[in-house]
């Protein structure tokens, strides 16, 4: 029993152990880490202060229970400062050696006076009574470190002996009091009359036992000592004493200093520190760093050591900027994330934050929200500027150029492998990857056909040593590449697999090479300029990214012939064509050679393959590295930075061809026989240098003819062909080929035939090929074009008027292929290149020239040839209904049309030039009708009523919108404008040379003098070949006469005594076959090389007279009518010789513009005709009898007749434009319709396309009684200044378009009343000039006048109306 007693008492106490009560005392010496984090040394990475070194970032074994409660006191004495703004000093003992540390700072004391409820003194309430604090009231904003009511309480608990002293001069009273053991021992208070300054000290003893130290070491005392410092820097206005001596600490920005003096950047520059103080509440310094994201912060004085929402804060507007303009500079890179950019920053934040909250009482993590700070950190302009310089941002390119670099290392080097799997197209040398492999060779090829040629060319030579591989077309310029593109470039990325090339990796040494599965590379590419740029990209890849490789002899190329002649056994074969023609020169006999141009690898047989690499050593031409002047030359052809050189390089190269063309001097060639190894600089000087020049031929046109090569051939072709019925598209392009030797793909040719046929707005101002087909419409720009095998063209009639016949025999010719192709330029009779434009981009230049219209440039050529000198021309563009306006030099505002027809609809009639109607509504309506997340709808609905050549949008808005959007500016928020700027108007001239021109006038003036010299010897050339042709029949003529006479007797002679008879007689050799040899003969001295004529020349004796012409007279002749006949061609070829020495080259050229304009007006007539046949009738099929014409009512189509215009707005950014514009407002007086409203000018924004006004559909209305191309003003007439806005409201109510009164429209013809080119002062009324109107049936007339009386009554204005009498 007594047993069982004791067991139940046993039970019953562990109960009481288990479940205990503490005091708070107790619990918190019990579970010190819940309130001062653990009392465990630990060890870890922290910034302390060694006496030593200074600040320093080091491993240190500490106890973080004791650092907080020093840290306690500390931070309570800075906090005093946010209490009384006049303490100015804070006094710091550490003792380790009596184990002492003492806080002193005199701010305002603590009220010495009895707490009522508490009945004690605050003091010791404060210090030695738990959870007691004035930082309670949440509702007082405070920015202390202080809150929970722990603090100086947990000090006193850990020390061994704590004692508070404190004056407050307030209350007259000092306070001084001890407590003992961990707070549990108390002494009374000592309370005295006090008269000084206030002040407050903290003196105490940590208890080491309880953090398990002997002393205070080393590494505590160096953090305390940072702390001191931390302090010093953290607290505004404050000097810190630590152990009797002032911290040299000035202010936050000196104490930043500590940690970053003497630190150096990669480059080994100082570190450089931005800093800004933002308030009284934020400083912020920012530097770059080296070891990922680094940050000191202090939220009230507190370090917080892991940072928090402040930080973030600080550093997620820095990033943002930042990363920014990384992006701008690392286009090409690894793309950027934030968090990488923040990896380079070092952040020090200096701030006062109201109500702080952390993650736990050792408040190393600031948790309080953004929004409740209770102030704002804006970082200004200056201080983003300044991060974006010290460094930061040149550190992470830096990093993203080395994470680019391990990239590709890591996805795109390649090691020695001696078999390679997955690249299918390679066909491996055997040796390749082993033992031998620096004696084995790749081929690369130019496409799969040159392979086939190499592996031919294999079967002579082995497969042990050389292996295959063919390359797509051109290969990327790796040095202008993105980093993406280049690691997704499998071309690339299959090289150096094959080769075995590693990024970053240097191959100066020879053991280094050995590392490479093959010892060289071999190029082999066409002999033409595209092969010599795959060379150039090749030796550009290698270049820039192991330029030691060149060093080595690692590339070679393998040529083959351009040329080769041959008779009978004999064969030559010629390496370029510059010493095939020095060849030429030297063989008299050549034209008895057979001579085969080889344009590709494909043309040369698997024969000829075998005997080329048999004869390796002529074929194999190395590459020797020559240094510096090499690396220049690479750089220069290759690189984005070298743009301004690249020119200077071309033109100094086209600059020393013309010279060598002028003074007969051969063209510079690399292979001559001799030829075995070259240097890079020479490969890029004398050979890169021709692709570089022909892509500049291809892509940009000549001044002379407006067309670049491609185009040429077209009308080569086409004129040669002389088509009378049309011809479909893919079948003339497949001619082109053939005809004109055209060497790239046949679908390139075929959109240049379309192009070339083109009439919409915005293509073609005078389109030299016919459209018949779907060719491209103004929806699309041309892209809704039907498949060249679906549509048909021909010469337009004007082609052989701009291009007339005659001038053939002028032009210099060029031989393609021993083949006679198109002429060097054609050279029409007006400048084309200003009719339709010219745009393209070649190397180092571009060009870009508006369209101006046909008859202002026939009109300006016709003042030039009566010394006058041109007027002034605007870009125009046929059937454009907007306005053209010049802001300044070469720049232009384009306009559409836009008119208000109500207060909720607008109807948009035209679109600036080449706005393309389906791209417009996408991208502008569409988004407006959507609205998106930042921008609500702005418009209702629109309706389309467009044609396939008009534009017509009806855009409904509400009214309120509609204010707001006429407020900004109609075209404005319709984007109904684009600028024109034309600084590039590069062309190439007369003798090939790449030029810039200033102006159109400048192009107009050069072309004038080139064709007017053209002229003149079109005049020669006419005068020598009709005096041969009056010759001749002159001959004819007098032997028929003498031989009827009886004066002349050829029976039953002997040819040699007839030619003797007839030069006896004064007959003259065969004169048209004398002057064709003469021509002939001139031409060859001209080109020095052959064509083959096919000379009709055939006179018994090649040297002797040619009487052929006479003596072949079939008998006929001697007949009466035949004699007649021949005297009557004699007379008449007499008559044109003598009309043509009467005329000047200039008459000459004033007949041919005469005969363009002539025929240009009809073109258009017929195209007006055909589109409003096609607009205005509609066969409808009654019940019985013939169908009846009904007419279809397509007004919707067209503009609203009742719209307000709304003028296009014209303030140019610049005052000297200003200046200019208003220069430009004058217009023609002689238009022959005009409207004018109160007084601002309406109605006009001139002509567009064709003539400034629209003909009535009556087929002999002339257009304008003006001459032809008058210049007119494509713009209206500025309102002038202070006339109010609401007057521009009135316009001209027909605007350009046909006006219908409901009851006539089914009898009456349509009638456009065109809109005026300038606008005369008139007050309130309509005057009509209607000598244009005079054709019209009386019906019209009617409801003419019905019209103007609507408008009268509408804008309250009177009307005056003339009719002239004819």
């Amino acid at each position: 029993m007594e047993g069982a007693k004791k067991d139940k008492a046993g039970s019953k106490l562990s109960v009481e152990r288990v479940y205990q009560k503490k005091t708070q005392l107790e619990h918190i010496l019990l579970r010190p880490d819940t309130y001062i984090g653990t009392v465990e040394p630990i060890t870890q990475q922290m910034w302390v202060f060694d006496e030593d070194i200074g600040m320093n970032q080091r491993e240190i074994t500490y106890v973080p229970g004791l650092y907080k409660i020093f840290d306690e006191i500390l931070v309570n004495a800075a906090d005093n400062k946010q209490r009384d703004k006049n303490m100015t000093a804070i006094k710091i003992t550490i003792d380790p050696e009596s184990n002492t540390i003492s806080i002193w700072n005199n701010g305002k004391g603590i009220p010495v006076v009895e707490h009522k409820d508490e009945k004690m003194y605050v003091p010791a309430l404060i210090f030695g009574h738990l959870l007691t604090s004035s930082n309670y009231d949440d509702e007082e904003k405070k920015v202390t470190g202080g809150r929970n009511g722990y603090g100086a309480k947990l000090c006193n608990i850990f020390s061994t002996k704590f004692t508070v002293e404190t004056a407050c001069k307030e209350y007259r009273h000092s306070f001084k009091q001890t407590w003992q053991n961990n707070m549990t021992k108390t002494s009374d208070p000592k309370i005295k009359f006090f008269d000084g300054d206030d002040f407050t000290c903290v003196t105490f003893q940590p208890d080491l036992a309880k953090f398990k130290m002997e002393k205070l070491d080393k590494d505590i005392v160096a953090l305390l000592t940072r702390r001191a410092y931390d302090v010093a820097g953290s607290c505004r206005g404050v000097k810190v004493t630590l152990n009797g001596k002032k911290l040299p600490v000035n202010g936050f920005r000196s104490y930043v200093d500590l940690y970053v003096k003497d630190k150096l950047d990669e480059t080994g520059v100082a570190l450089k520190v931005v800093n800004e103080t933002v308030n009284d509440r934020w400083e912020v310094c920012l530097t770059m760093s080296e070891k990922g994201f680094q940050q000191i912060s202090f939220v009230n004085s507190i370090a917080t050591t892991k940072g928090g929402r402040h930080i973030d804060y600080v550093v997620d507007q820095i990033v943002a900027k930042l990363i920014e303009v990384v992006k701008k500079k690392n286009k090409a890179g690894v793309s950027v994330k934030p968090f990488q950019v923040k990896n380079h920053i070092w952040v020090f934040v200096n701030a006062l934050i109201e109500n702080p909250s952390f993650d736990s009482q050792t408040k190393e993590n600031m948790t309080l929200q953004t929004k409740s700070f209770g102030s704002k950190c804006p970082l200004s302009e200056k201080f983003i500027r300044a991060a974006t310089n010290c460094g930061i941002v040149e550190s992470i390119l830096n990093w993203v150029k080395f994470k680019a670099q391990t990239q590709l290392n890591k996805k795109c080097s390649s090691v020695k492998h001696s078999k390679i799997k997955g690249i299918p197209k390679l066909d491996d040398a055997n040796d390749a990857g082993g033992k031998h492999s620096s004696e084995c060779t790749l081929i690369l090829t130019e496409g799969d056909s040159a392979k086939s040629l190499a592996v031919s060319g294999l079967g002579v030579i082995g497969r042990d040593r050389y292996g295959v591989f063919p390359l797509r077309g051109k290969i990327l310029n790796v040095r202008e590449a993105t980093h993406k593109q280049i690691m997704e470039n499998a071309e690339i990325n299959n090289i150096i697999k094959i080769v075995g090339l590693q990024y970053k990796k240097s191959y100066d040494d020879p053991e280094s090479l050995r590392s490479l599965r093959y010892g060289k590379i071999m190029i082999m590419t066409d002999q033409d300029q595209d092969g010599s740029h795959i060379k150039g990209l090749l030796i550009n890849f290698f270049h820039h990214n192991w330029p030691s490789l060149l060093k080595h002899t690692f590339l070679e190329e393998f040529i083959t012939p351009i040329v080769k002649v041959t008779k009978s056994k004999q064969e030559l074969a010629f390496y370029s064509i510059p010493e095939f023609d020095e060849w030429k020169k030297q063989t008299d006999n050549y034209k008895t050679w057979h001579i085969k141009y080889y344009k590709g690898l494909g043309t040369s047989t698997s024969k000829e393959a075998k005997e080329y690499f048999a004869d390796m050593e002529r074929h194999r031409i190395t590459f020797r590295y020559g240094g510096v002047e090499d690396d220049a030359a690479i750089t220069l052809a290759f690189s984005k930075k070298k743009t301004d050189d690249r020119k200077e390089w071309l033109t100094n190269f086209m600059e020393d061809r013309r010279q060598r063309r002028m003074h007969g001097l051969p063209e510079q060639y690399l292979y001559g026989t001799q030829a075995r190894h070259l240097s890079y600089n020479d490969f890029i000087n004398k050979e890169l240098i021709l692709f570089s020049n022909s892509d500049n031929e291809r892509s940009i046109p000549s001044l002379v003819d407006g067309l670049k090569p491609g185009q040429r051939k077209v009308l080569f072709t086409c004129l040669k062909r002389n088509d009378k019925r049309e011809v479909k598209v893919a079948q003339l392009a497949g001619s082109v080929a053939e005809m004109s030797a055209y060497h790239h793909g046949e679908q390139a040719l075929m959109m240049t035939i379309v192009n070339l046929a083109q009439n919409f707005v915005g293509s073609n101002n005078v389109n030299i090929l016919q459209p018949l087909g779907q060719f491209g419409t103004r929806i699309n720009g041309g892209k809704d074009a039907a498949s060249p095998r679906y549509i048909f063209t021909m010469l337009s009639p004007l082609a052989k008027l701009l291009f007339p016949a005659v001038d053939s025999n002028l032009l210099k010719f060029l031989f393609d292929d021993n083949q006679k192709v198109e002429p060097e330029w054609y050279i029409p009779i007006i400048p084309m290149v200003l009719v339709n434009g010219a745009e393209g981009i070649g190397t180092g230049w571009a060009c870009k020239i508006p369209n101006y219209d046909p008859r202002e440039i026939v009109n300006n050529i016709n003042r030039m040839l009566n010394h006058q000198d041109p007027l002034p021309m605007l870009p125009s563009y046929k059937n454009f209904k907007g306005v053209i306006h010049e802001l300044g030099q070469n720049q232009y505002l384009v306009s559409g049309e836009v008119s208000v027809i109500d207060k909720n609809t607008i109807e948009i009639t035209e679109l600036p030039v080449r706005t393309w109607t389906q791209a417009y509504k996408e991208s502008v309506l569409e988004p407006m009708l959507q609205g998106s997340d930042k921008t609500p709808a702005l418009i209702n609905d629109y309706k389309e009523y467009h044609t396939d050549t008009t534009v017509k949008f009806v855009v409904r808005m509400s009214e309120e919108k509609l204010a707001q959007a006429e407020a900004v500016g109609l075209h404005k928020v319709f984007k109904l404008q684009s600028s024109l700027t034309c600084n590039s108007m590069v062309l190439f001239d007369h003798m090939g040379c790449l030029k810039r021109y200033d102006s159109v006038q400048d192009i107009l003036r050069e072309f004038f003098e080139l064709r007017l010299h053209y002229y003149k010897l079109r005049k020669d050339w006419l005068l020598g070949s009709l005096g041969a042709e009056a010759a001749k029949l002159s001959n004819q003529a007098r032997f028929v006469l003498e031989k009827i006479e009886g004066k002349i007797s050829i029976e039953n002679k002997s040819k040699r005594e007839l030619i003797r008879m007839l030069v006896q007689k004064g007959y003259e050799s065969d004169p048209v076959a004398a002057w064709t040899k003469a021509q002939e003969k001139a031409l060859e001295e001209d080109y020095r090389d052959g064509n083959e004529s096919d000379s009709s020349v055939d006179s018994g004796s090649s040297s002797g007279p040619n009487f052929n012409y006479i003596l072949n007279m079939p008998l006929w002749c001697l007949t009466k009518e035949k004699v007649e006949e021949l005297l009557k061609q004699r007379d008449q070829k007499r008559g044109e010789l003598n009309d043509l020495q009467r005329k000047t080259p200039e008459d000459l050229w004033k007949e041919d513009l005469a005969v363009f304009i002539e025929e240009l007006d009809n073109v258009e007539a017929q195209e007006r005709e055909e589109q409003n046949l096609g607009r205005a009738i509609k066969l409808v099929k009654g019940k019985v009898g013939k169908p009846k014409v009904k007419k279809m009512n397509l007004e919707e189509t067209l503009p609203s007749p009742f719209g307000r215009r709304v003028e296009p707005p014209t303030q140019p950014i610049k005052s000297d434009a200003a200046k200019k514009l208003t220069k430009k407002k004058k217009g023609d007086a002689d238009s022959s319709v005009k409207l004018e409203f109160d007084d601002n000018g309406l109605g006009g924004e001139g002509g567009t396309g064709e003539n400034s006004v629209a003909k009535p559909k009556t087929p002999r209305v002339k257009k304008e009684k003006k001459e032809p191309g008058a210049p007119r003003v494509r713009k209206p007439p500025g309102t002038p200044k202070g006339t109010p806005a609401k007057k521009v409201k009135k316009r001209n109510p027909w605007s350009d378009d046909e006006s219908k009164s409901e009851s006539d429209l089914e009898n009456s013809e349509p009638l456009i009343i065109p809109r005026e080119t300038k606008s005369q002062r008139a007050s309130g009324t309509i005057w009509l000039s209607l000598n244009l109107l005079i054709p019209l049936c009386h019906r019209t007339l009617l409801l003419f006048k019905k019209i103007l009386r609507h408008i009268s009554e509408t804008y309250s204005c009177a009307y005056h109306y003339h009719e002239h009498t004819q």
